[in-house]
């Protein structure tokens, strides 16, 4: 049996076919990068992310042949609207990152709605007071997961799951229903909202692609990634390290005792739903990762490209006392402190591009050990190996880092984007490929896995840290 996945990202539309061997093939990629008009906002032409994802499918499904079902991971929170009769989005989709509605945040947290810019409920409002201030009109909302399921099914189904939902804002704590208050706080209709299925299960034929394969998994990419490295238990846990960092750890059936933000800086998720039974865990967040490479590749120059990061940093045996802090958009858990900065510190004449790059490397990944403490502060969790997928899951020096950093083992992903797999598993679930956790779990091989080394020097991190938080005082006193 094979499953046929589509990965809607945020610079990316993929789709490809997991077979019952837990293998990837047939992978098909289009580039799709939103738009950012001015500072702080991030667009999206919906309907060119809906095209890729069609163009994409059926490419995978000429090469393969028919699939049993097909399994869909998206990016979270992307804010979409569309006509329900036409069909056509009303306005661009504005990306998770975001930033127009900080000040309806602020206005908000005043009335004790707590909501972040980066959550849906928000940017579905701004929409809807731009395009239906009478709130007239029959509209569909739903993140890029509901568009394409629309899409797939040509208008038949407006769903989506609770790993996606949950993130929303616009649900209940215990994710059970929609919050009314919220709702008629900002004037959000009922009708325009999806109905919420389980993460694997039926859904619906996808009429618009050949032989009509039926949906059976959804799932937001950060939730994807955590099936599709077989973390399925309570206790276990990875990190993509993609453009940003996201911790997610499996905790089971009883739902994390904090309402939004725990003390150290994690978060509530859903991690799925599945025959109506709420699987929770929780999430720690890393704003910047592989953006940082990208910045010494794009930016300064002072290497090729991300891949030859590894060699340039390896050519040295150390950073020569050079510290490098993670902060191009500030600092995630943790610290949630919006108006710190990226920062060198350490640098001498001496410095060269080798020592730089491997304090870029090695900055991260002690941003990452941040996570994994503050995951375990929270849950009270030990967590005691890491699964990791994303770019930086290939650079040898960065994952060596990481291992000594966190003074545990570090199991580096057999594919670069575990979504695919884990969006593939929830589907095969559903019509019997896998024929349960315990089988998903099984199918976990490690491409490598990489043991603690020297222990880094995590006080002179703390010190750097504490060095360049504040930078934006207005912006550190943000808190959502």
């Amino acid at each position: 049996m094979s499953i046929l996945v589509v990965d809607v990202g945020t610079s990316s539309v993929r789709a490809a076919v997991v077979g019952a061997d837990a293998t990837v093939s047939h992978e098909f990629a289009r580039p799709t990068s939103p738009d950012s008009p001015v500072a702080g906002l991030v667009e999206f032409d919906a309907r060119v992310y809906a095209e890729a994802a069609l163009d994409c499918a059926r490419a995978a499904l000429d090469a393969h042949g028919p699939v049993d079902a097909v399994g869909i991971a998206n990016q979270r929170a992307s804010t979409i609207v569309w006509d329900r009769e036409t069909g056509e989005p009303v306005a661009p989709a504005q990306g998770w990152q975001d930033l127009r509605t900080v000040g309806r945040c602020l206005e908000l947290a005043g009335d004790g709605i707590r909501l972040a810019p980066n959550q849906s409920a928000t940017k579905l409002a701004d929409i809807l007071d731009t395009v239906d201030p009478e709130r007239r009109r029959d509209l569909c909302f739903g993140t890029p997961d509901s568009w394409l399921v629309w899409v797939l099914t040509e208008g038949a189904h407006h769903v989506s799951d609770l790993s996606n939902a949950a993130v929303w804002g616009l649900m209940r704590g215990d994710a059970s229903h929609y919050d009314t208050r919220v709702l008629e706080r900002l004037g959000i209709p009922a009708a325009v909202l999806p109905r919420i299925v389980d993460s694997s299960g039926h859904v619906g034929e996808a009429t618009a692609l050949p032989g009509s394969p039926p949906i059976c998994g959804i799932a937001g990419d950060q939730q994807a990634s955590l099936v599709g490295q077989g973390c399925v238990r309570p206790g276990m846990a990875k990190i993509t390290f993609g453009t940003g960092g996201m911790l997610d750890v499996c905790l089971g059936s009883e739902r994390p005792s904090a309402a939004v933000r725990a003390e150290a800086g994690t978060f509530p998720i859903v991690c799925w739903r599945r025959e109506d039974r709420i699987t929770w865990g929780c999430e720690a967040i890393m704003l910047s990762a592989g953006t940082n490479v990208e910045w010494l590749v794009d930016d300064l120059g002072l290497v090729d490209s991300p891949e030859a990061t590894a060699g340039l940093a390896a050519s040295v045996d150390d950073t020569d006392g050079v510290v490098y802090v993670p902060a191009l958009l500030g600092l995630g858990t943790p610290y949630w402190d919006y108006g710190a900065r990226g920062a060198l510190f350490g640098v001498t004449r001496g410095t060269s591009a080798a020592h730089v790059t491997r304090a870029v490397l090695e900055g991260v990944a002690e941003l990452g050990a941040d996570l994994v403490e503050a995951t375990e502060s929270d849950t009270g969790l030990t967590l005691e190996s890491l699964r990791i997928d994303g770019g930086m899951a290939a650079n040898p020096v960065f994952v060596q880092h990481l291992a000594d950093a966190t003074r545990r083992p570090v199991e580096v992903a057999p594919v670069r984007e575990a979504t695919t797999l884990g969006a593939g598993f929830l589907a095969g679930l559903a019509v019997g490929t896998w024929t349960d956790w315990a089988e998903v779990e099984s199918t976990w091989r490690p491409s490598t896995r990489v043991e603690p080394g020297r222990p880094t020097d995590r006080d002179r991190w703390a010190d750097a840290v504490a060095r360049a938080g504040r930078w934006y005082e207005d912006l550190s006193s943000l808190d959502f």
